[in-house]
Protein backbone atom coordinates (compact mmCIF):
# COMPACT_ATOMS: atom_id res chain seq x y z
CA UNK A 1 0.00 0.00 0.00
CA UNK A 2 1.27 3.50 -0.84
CA UNK A 3 1.35 5.80 2.16
CA UNK A 4 -0.58 9.05 1.88
CA UNK A 5 -1.31 11.75 4.42
CA UNK A 6 -4.45 9.85 5.42
CA UNK A 7 -2.69 6.49 5.91
CA UNK A 8 0.45 7.60 7.78
CA UNK A 9 0.42 6.23 11.32
CA UNK A 10 0.37 9.28 13.61
CA UNK A 11 -0.29 7.43 16.86
CA UNK A 12 3.10 8.55 18.18
CA UNK A 13 2.03 12.17 17.98
CA UNK A 14 -0.11 14.73 16.23
CA UNK A 15 0.97 15.95 12.80
CA UNK A 16 1.38 19.70 13.02
CA UNK A 17 0.99 22.04 10.09
CA UNK A 18 2.28 25.48 9.30
CA UNK A 19 3.66 27.59 6.45
CA UNK A 20 4.39 25.84 3.16
CA UNK A 21 8.09 26.68 3.54
CA UNK A 22 10.03 23.68 4.94
CA UNK A 23 12.74 25.29 7.07
CA UNK A 24 16.35 24.19 6.70
CA UNK A 25 18.09 22.08 9.36
CA UNK A 26 15.02 22.26 11.61
CA UNK A 27 13.18 19.80 13.83
CA UNK A 28 9.95 21.23 12.49
CA UNK A 29 7.57 20.74 15.45
CA UNK A 30 10.12 22.57 17.63
CA UNK A 31 10.17 25.70 15.45
CA UNK A 32 6.60 26.01 14.23
CA UNK A 33 4.79 28.81 16.02
CA UNK A 34 8.04 30.39 17.20
CA UNK A 35 9.75 31.27 13.95
CA UNK A 36 11.35 34.69 13.71
CA UNK A 37 10.25 36.14 10.38
CA UNK A 38 12.87 38.66 9.29
CA UNK A 39 11.36 41.51 7.31
CA UNK A 40 14.20 43.95 6.77
CA UNK A 41 17.80 44.74 7.66
CA UNK A 42 19.83 47.85 8.29
CA UNK A 43 23.58 47.74 8.83
CA UNK A 44 24.32 45.30 11.65
CA UNK A 45 20.66 44.95 12.65
CA UNK A 46 17.67 43.02 11.38
CA UNK A 47 14.00 43.58 12.12
CA UNK A 48 11.30 40.96 12.56
CA UNK A 49 7.82 41.16 11.09
CA UNK A 50 6.64 41.99 14.63
CA UNK A 51 9.00 44.96 14.81
CA UNK A 52 11.73 43.59 17.08
CA UNK A 53 15.21 45.00 16.38
CA UNK A 54 17.98 42.41 16.68
CA UNK A 55 21.75 42.78 16.57
CA UNK A 56 22.86 40.30 13.90
CA UNK A 57 25.65 38.73 15.90
CA UNK A 58 26.15 35.90 13.42
CA UNK A 59 26.06 38.00 10.21
CA UNK A 60 23.25 35.76 9.00
CA UNK A 61 24.97 32.47 8.25
CA UNK A 62 28.45 34.01 8.55
CA UNK A 63 27.97 36.08 5.40
CA UNK A 64 26.72 39.66 6.01
CA UNK A 65 30.23 41.10 6.23
CA UNK A 66 29.36 44.64 5.09
CA UNK A 67 25.99 44.64 6.85
CA UNK A 68 22.47 44.60 5.51
CA UNK A 69 20.70 46.73 2.89
CA UNK A 70 23.78 48.55 1.61
CA UNK A 71 22.51 50.97 -1.07
CA UNK A 72 25.67 50.74 -3.18
CA UNK A 73 25.27 47.00 -3.63
CA UNK A 74 21.56 47.32 -4.34
CA UNK A 75 22.33 49.95 -6.96
CA UNK A 76 24.95 47.70 -8.57
CA UNK A 77 22.40 44.90 -8.90
CA UNK A 78 19.75 47.27 -10.28
CA UNK A 79 22.10 48.79 -12.83
CA UNK A 80 23.34 45.39 -13.97
CA UNK A 81 19.83 43.97 -14.38
CA UNK A 82 18.85 46.90 -16.58
CA UNK A 83 21.89 46.19 -18.76
CA UNK A 84 21.99 42.37 -18.69
CA UNK A 85 20.58 40.19 -15.92
CA UNK A 86 22.93 37.35 -16.94
CA UNK A 87 24.23 35.16 -19.71
CA UNK A 88 25.78 31.75 -19.27
CA UNK A 89 29.52 31.06 -19.43
CA UNK A 90 29.38 27.73 -21.26
CA UNK A 91 31.86 26.96 -24.04
CA UNK A 92 32.67 30.06 -26.14
CA UNK A 93 30.17 32.29 -24.31
CA UNK A 94 30.95 34.49 -21.32
CA UNK A 95 29.70 37.74 -19.84
CA UNK A 96 31.80 40.78 -18.99
CA UNK A 97 31.01 40.84 -15.26
CA UNK A 98 31.98 37.20 -14.74
CA UNK A 99 35.29 37.85 -16.49
CA UNK A 100 35.87 40.98 -14.40
CA UNK A 101 35.12 39.14 -11.18
CA UNK A 102 37.46 36.30 -12.12
CA UNK A 103 40.33 38.77 -12.56
CA UNK A 104 39.46 40.46 -9.27
CA UNK A 105 39.47 37.16 -7.40
CA UNK A 106 42.74 36.05 -8.95
CA UNK A 107 44.37 39.29 -7.78
CA UNK A 108 43.58 38.63 -4.10
CA UNK A 109 43.77 34.83 -4.19
CA UNK A 110 46.19 32.94 -1.91
CA UNK A 111 47.01 30.89 -5.01
CA UNK A 112 49.34 32.48 -7.58
CA UNK A 113 48.03 32.53 -11.14
CA UNK A 114 44.71 31.10 -9.99
CA UNK A 115 41.78 30.39 -12.27
CA UNK A 116 38.29 30.92 -10.86
CA UNK A 117 35.40 28.53 -11.37
CA UNK A 118 32.16 30.36 -10.48
CA UNK A 119 28.90 28.80 -9.37
CA UNK A 120 25.98 29.43 -7.03
CA UNK A 121 27.31 28.77 -3.53
CA UNK A 122 29.53 26.89 -1.14
CA UNK A 123 27.97 23.47 -1.54
CA UNK A 124 28.33 23.79 -5.31
CA UNK A 125 31.97 24.77 -4.85
CA UNK A 126 32.74 21.71 -2.72
CA UNK A 127 31.10 19.43 -5.25
CA UNK A 128 33.17 20.90 -8.10
CA UNK A 129 36.42 20.78 -6.09
CA UNK A 130 35.93 17.12 -5.15
CA UNK A 131 35.29 16.20 -8.77
CA UNK A 132 38.25 18.22 -10.04
CA UNK A 133 40.53 16.55 -7.49
CA UNK A 134 39.57 13.13 -8.81
CA UNK A 135 39.59 14.28 -12.44
CA UNK A 136 43.14 15.56 -11.99
CA UNK A 137 44.50 12.20 -10.95
CA UNK A 138 42.55 10.30 -13.59
CA UNK A 139 44.05 12.57 -16.24
CA UNK A 140 47.48 11.98 -14.70
CA UNK A 141 46.98 8.24 -15.16
CA UNK A 142 46.96 7.56 -11.42
CA UNK A 143 43.50 6.06 -11.32
CA UNK A 144 43.67 4.67 -7.78
CA UNK A 145 43.82 8.17 -6.25
CA UNK A 146 40.09 8.58 -5.58
CA UNK A 147 39.58 8.90 -1.82
CA UNK A 148 38.76 12.31 -0.36
CA UNK A 149 39.90 12.84 3.24
CA UNK A 150 38.26 15.36 5.56
CA UNK A 151 38.34 16.11 9.27
CA UNK A 152 36.22 15.05 12.21
CA UNK A 153 33.66 17.77 13.10
CA UNK A 154 34.00 19.33 9.63
CA UNK A 155 31.20 20.86 7.58
CA UNK A 156 31.36 21.22 3.81
CA UNK A 157 27.78 21.94 2.78
CA UNK A 158 24.99 19.51 2.06
CA UNK A 159 25.27 18.48 -1.58
CA UNK A 160 26.05 14.80 -2.06
CA UNK A 161 29.81 15.29 -1.87
CA UNK A 162 29.62 17.77 1.01
CA UNK A 163 27.38 15.39 2.95
CA UNK A 164 29.79 12.54 2.25
CA UNK A 165 32.86 14.35 3.55
CA UNK A 166 31.09 15.92 6.54
CA UNK A 167 32.56 15.14 9.91
CA UNK A 168 29.24 15.78 11.65
CA UNK A 169 27.30 12.53 12.08
CA UNK A 170 23.89 14.19 12.25
CA UNK A 171 24.26 15.42 8.67
CA UNK A 172 24.88 11.86 7.43
CA UNK A 173 22.19 10.00 9.36
CA UNK A 174 19.17 8.30 7.80
CA UNK A 175 20.41 8.27 4.21
CA UNK A 176 20.92 4.52 3.99
CA UNK A 177 24.71 4.56 3.91
CA UNK A 178 27.58 6.04 5.87
CA UNK A 179 28.68 8.09 2.86
CA UNK A 180 26.70 8.93 -0.26
CA UNK A 181 30.00 8.89 -2.15
CA UNK A 182 31.90 5.81 -0.93
CA UNK A 183 35.49 6.95 -1.54
CA UNK A 184 35.72 9.18 1.54
CA UNK A 185 37.30 8.93 4.98
CA UNK A 186 37.67 11.07 8.09
CA UNK A 187 40.90 12.02 9.81
CA UNK A 188 41.65 13.50 13.23
CA UNK A 189 40.66 17.14 13.55
CA UNK A 190 43.59 18.08 15.79
CA UNK A 191 46.29 15.35 15.87
CA UNK A 192 48.61 15.51 12.87
CA UNK A 193 50.35 12.26 13.84
CA UNK A 194 46.99 10.50 13.74
CA UNK A 195 46.32 12.03 10.31
CA UNK A 196 49.61 10.66 9.05
CA UNK A 197 48.76 7.22 10.43
CA UNK A 198 45.43 7.28 8.57
CA UNK A 199 47.15 8.27 5.34
CA UNK A 200 49.59 5.38 5.65
CA UNK A 201 46.79 2.97 6.52
CA UNK A 202 44.72 3.92 3.48
CA UNK A 203 47.76 4.33 1.28
CA UNK A 204 48.68 7.69 -0.24
CA UNK A 205 48.44 6.09 -3.68
CA UNK A 206 44.68 5.88 -3.05
CA UNK A 207 44.12 9.44 -1.78
CA UNK A 208 43.16 12.28 -4.13
CA UNK A 209 42.87 15.18 -1.69
CA UNK A 210 42.49 16.40 1.85
CA UNK A 211 39.72 18.93 2.40
CA UNK A 212 39.80 21.13 5.47
CA UNK A 213 38.24 24.28 6.78
CA UNK A 214 40.94 26.68 7.90
CA UNK A 215 38.82 27.30 11.00
CA UNK A 216 36.05 24.82 11.64
CA UNK A 217 32.77 26.72 11.68
CA UNK A 218 29.63 24.64 12.16
CA UNK A 219 31.69 22.06 14.03
CA UNK A 220 32.01 24.52 16.91
CA UNK A 221 34.24 27.45 15.86
CA UNK A 222 37.48 25.50 16.23
CA UNK A 223 40.70 27.31 15.28
CA UNK A 224 43.46 24.92 14.18
CA UNK A 225 45.80 23.54 16.78
CA UNK A 226 49.27 25.11 16.42
CA UNK A 227 51.09 23.40 13.57
CA UNK A 228 48.10 21.35 12.44
CA UNK A 229 47.40 23.07 9.11
CA UNK A 230 51.11 23.34 8.43
CA UNK A 231 51.28 19.62 9.11
CA UNK A 232 48.55 18.93 6.57
CA UNK A 233 50.50 20.99 4.04
CA UNK A 234 53.63 18.93 4.72
CA UNK A 235 51.79 15.60 4.45
CA UNK A 236 50.16 16.61 1.19
CA UNK A 237 53.53 17.58 -0.26
CA UNK A 238 55.26 14.42 0.95
CA UNK A 239 52.54 12.05 -0.29
CA UNK A 240 51.45 13.91 -3.44
CA UNK A 241 47.94 14.63 -2.18
CA UNK A 242 46.00 17.75 -3.15
CA UNK A 243 45.30 20.25 -0.37
CA UNK A 244 41.90 21.94 -0.60
CA UNK A 245 41.05 24.71 1.86
CA UNK A 246 37.35 25.36 2.42
CA UNK A 247 37.12 29.13 2.91
CA UNK A 248 33.37 29.45 2.47
CA UNK A 249 33.23 31.04 5.94
CA UNK A 250 36.72 32.46 6.31
CA UNK A 251 37.20 34.00 2.87
CA UNK A 252 37.04 37.74 2.16
CA UNK A 253 38.33 39.15 5.40
CA UNK A 254 36.77 37.18 8.25
CA UNK A 255 40.22 36.29 9.69
CA UNK A 256 41.91 39.64 9.15
CA UNK A 257 43.38 38.58 5.79
CA UNK A 258 41.59 38.21 2.49
CA UNK A 259 41.79 34.45 3.05
CA UNK A 260 42.66 32.36 6.10
CA UNK A 261 45.16 30.49 3.91
CA UNK A 262 47.22 33.67 3.99
CA UNK A 263 46.86 33.99 7.75
CA UNK A 264 48.25 30.48 8.23
CA UNK A 265 50.83 30.59 5.44
CA UNK A 266 49.28 27.80 3.37
CA UNK A 267 49.78 27.00 -0.32
CA UNK A 268 46.59 25.17 -1.28
CA UNK A 269 45.86 23.52 -4.61
CA UNK A 270 42.27 24.73 -4.44
CA UNK A 271 40.28 27.16 -2.32
CA UNK A 272 36.50 27.01 -2.14
CA UNK A 273 34.61 30.23 -1.40
CA UNK A 274 31.11 31.72 -1.14
CA UNK A 275 29.26 33.77 1.53
CA UNK A 276 31.53 36.80 2.00
CA UNK A 277 32.26 37.21 -1.71
CA UNK A 278 28.88 38.98 -2.01
CA UNK A 279 28.16 39.48 1.72
CA UNK A 280 25.06 37.42 0.99
CA UNK A 281 23.52 39.93 -1.41
CA UNK A 282 23.46 37.33 -4.20
CA UNK A 283 24.08 33.57 -4.24
CA UNK A 284 27.60 33.07 -5.56
CA UNK A 285 30.45 30.73 -4.80
CA UNK A 286 33.33 29.08 -6.54
CA UNK A 287 36.74 27.49 -6.57
CA UNK A 288 40.17 29.07 -6.98
CA UNK A 289 42.38 26.59 -8.81
CA UNK A 290 46.19 26.36 -8.89
CA UNK A 291 48.15 26.09 -12.17
CA UNK A 292 49.07 22.51 -11.34
CA UNK A 293 45.44 21.59 -11.92
CA UNK A 294 44.25 24.01 -14.59
CA UNK A 295 47.21 24.11 -16.97
CA UNK A 296 46.66 20.62 -18.47
CA UNK A 297 43.15 21.70 -19.47
CA UNK A 298 44.53 24.78 -21.26
CA UNK A 299 47.09 23.12 -23.53
CA UNK A 300 46.63 24.25 -27.14
CA UNK A 301 45.98 20.83 -28.65
CA UNK A 302 42.94 19.05 -30.07
CA UNK A 303 43.41 16.23 -27.57
CA UNK A 304 43.24 18.52 -24.51
CA UNK A 305 40.56 17.15 -22.13
CA UNK A 306 37.46 19.00 -20.94
CA UNK A 307 36.62 19.33 -17.25
CA UNK A 308 32.85 18.86 -17.23
CA UNK A 309 31.73 21.47 -14.75
CA UNK A 310 29.08 24.14 -15.11
CA UNK A 311 25.63 25.20 -13.98
CA UNK A 312 23.05 27.52 -15.47
CA UNK A 313 23.85 30.33 -13.04
CA UNK A 314 27.63 29.84 -12.94
CA UNK A 315 29.12 33.25 -13.63
CA UNK A 316 25.75 34.96 -13.17
CA UNK A 317 26.28 38.54 -14.34
CA UNK A 318 24.19 40.23 -11.64
CA UNK A 319 25.72 38.10 -8.88
CA UNK A 320 29.17 38.99 -10.22
CA UNK A 321 28.30 42.71 -10.28
CA UNK A 322 27.14 42.42 -6.67
CA UNK A 323 30.39 40.68 -5.70
CA UNK A 324 32.47 43.40 -7.35
CA UNK A 325 30.56 46.13 -5.50
CA UNK A 326 30.98 44.22 -2.23
CA UNK A 327 34.74 43.87 -2.74
CA UNK A 328 34.94 47.58 -3.56
CA UNK A 329 33.33 48.40 -0.20
CA UNK A 330 35.59 46.03 1.74
CA UNK A 331 38.67 47.60 0.16
CA UNK A 332 37.57 51.25 0.34
CA UNK A 333 36.43 51.05 3.96
CA UNK A 334 39.52 49.03 4.95
CA UNK A 335 37.39 46.35 6.56
CA UNK A 336 40.04 43.63 6.41
CA UNK A 337 42.45 45.48 8.75
CA UNK A 338 39.39 46.52 10.78
CA UNK A 339 38.70 42.83 11.40
CA UNK A 340 42.11 42.53 13.07
CA UNK A 341 41.10 45.28 15.49
CA UNK A 342 37.71 43.69 16.16
CA UNK A 343 39.40 40.34 16.80
CA UNK A 344 41.28 41.86 19.73
CA UNK A 345 38.12 43.41 21.17
CA UNK A 346 36.25 40.12 20.90
CA UNK A 347 39.14 38.17 22.40
CA UNK A 348 39.43 40.54 25.36
CA UNK A 349 35.70 40.38 26.07
CA UNK A 350 35.42 36.60 25.76
CA UNK A 351 38.51 35.97 27.88
CA UNK A 352 37.03 38.19 30.58
CA UNK A 353 33.69 36.39 30.29
CA UNK A 354 35.35 33.04 30.86
CA UNK A 355 37.15 34.40 33.92
CA UNK A 356 33.88 35.65 35.41
CA UNK A 357 31.57 32.73 34.60
CA UNK A 358 31.96 29.16 35.81
CA UNK A 359 29.29 28.21 33.26
CA UNK A 360 31.70 29.01 30.40
CA UNK A 361 33.98 26.03 29.79
CA UNK A 362 35.99 27.48 26.92
CA UNK A 363 36.16 30.42 24.55
CA UNK A 364 37.82 30.42 21.13
CA UNK A 365 38.62 33.37 18.85
CA UNK A 366 40.26 33.43 15.43
CA UNK A 367 39.70 36.54 13.37
CA UNK A 368 36.26 37.97 13.94
CA UNK A 369 34.92 34.52 14.82
CA UNK A 370 34.14 33.52 18.36
CA UNK A 371 32.92 30.36 20.06
CA UNK A 372 31.68 30.00 23.63
CA UNK A 373 31.40 26.44 24.98
CA UNK A 374 29.02 26.10 27.89
CA UNK A 375 28.92 23.70 30.81
CA UNK A 376 26.84 20.63 29.94
CA UNK A 377 24.32 21.55 32.62
CA UNK A 378 23.27 24.53 30.51
CA UNK A 379 21.25 24.40 27.30
CA UNK A 380 22.82 26.57 24.61
CA UNK A 381 19.49 26.79 22.78
CA UNK A 382 17.84 28.33 25.82
CA UNK A 383 20.72 30.76 26.17
CA UNK A 384 20.39 31.76 22.51
CA UNK A 385 16.62 32.21 22.89
CA UNK A 386 17.12 34.46 25.90
CA UNK A 387 19.71 36.48 23.97
CA UNK A 388 17.10 37.09 21.27
CA UNK A 389 14.73 38.40 23.93
CA UNK A 390 17.52 40.80 24.92
CA UNK A 391 17.90 41.90 21.28
CA UNK A 392 20.97 39.88 20.20
CA UNK A 393 21.42 36.86 17.93
CA UNK A 394 23.85 34.02 18.64
CA UNK A 395 23.74 30.58 17.02
CA UNK A 396 23.88 27.14 18.59
CA UNK A 397 26.57 24.77 17.32
CA UNK A 398 28.04 21.37 18.15
CA UNK A 399 29.62 20.96 21.56
CA UNK A 400 27.08 23.13 23.42
CA UNK A 401 28.71 26.09 21.70
CA UNK A 402 27.46 29.57 20.85
CA UNK A 403 28.71 31.18 17.63
CA UNK A 404 29.59 34.88 17.49
CA UNK A 405 30.54 36.38 14.10
CA UNK A 406 29.08 39.88 13.60
CA UNK A 407 29.44 42.01 10.45
CA UNK A 408 32.73 43.83 9.96
CA UNK A 409 31.08 47.24 10.29
CA UNK A 410 30.26 47.03 14.00
CA UNK A 411 31.77 49.33 16.61
CA UNK A 412 33.89 48.24 19.56
CA UNK A 413 31.02 49.27 21.82
CA UNK A 414 28.59 46.98 20.00
CA UNK A 415 30.94 44.03 20.51
CA UNK A 416 31.15 44.81 24.23
CA UNK A 417 27.36 45.11 24.50
CA UNK A 418 26.89 41.90 22.55
CA UNK A 419 29.09 39.85 24.86
CA UNK A 420 27.43 41.47 27.89
CA UNK A 421 24.02 40.34 26.62
CA UNK A 422 25.31 36.81 26.06
CA UNK A 423 26.73 36.83 29.58
CA UNK A 424 23.38 37.91 30.99
CA UNK A 425 21.63 35.10 29.14
CA UNK A 426 24.21 32.56 30.40
CA UNK A 427 23.93 33.81 33.97
CA UNK A 428 20.15 33.57 33.93
CA UNK A 429 20.23 30.05 32.48
CA UNK A 430 22.84 28.96 35.04
CA UNK A 431 20.62 30.27 37.82
CA UNK A 432 17.57 28.28 36.78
Amino acid sequence: MTLTDSTIDTRQGTVVDGPALWSAQAQMPAVLGRQLVIERGEGSYIFTAEGQRLFDGTAGLWHANVGHSHPEIAQAAYDQMLKLETYHVFQRYANDRAIELGERLAAISPIERAKAILNSGGSDAIDVACKLARRHWQREGRSTKQIILSREHSYHGLHAYGTSIAGLDFNREGLGTDSLVPETALVSHDDIAAVEATIRSIGPENIAAIFTEAIQGTGGVNPPEPGYLEGLQRLCTEHDILLVIDEVITGFGRTGEWFASQRYGLEPDMVTFAKGVTSGYAPLGGVLVAPRLWEPFYVDDTTTPVFRHGATYAGHATAAAVAIANLDIIERERLVPRVRELEQVLRTELDALQQRSEAVVDVRVAGFLGGISLDDRLDNARVADRAVELGFIARCLRGNTLQLSPPFIVSDREVVDYVAAIEQAITEEAGR
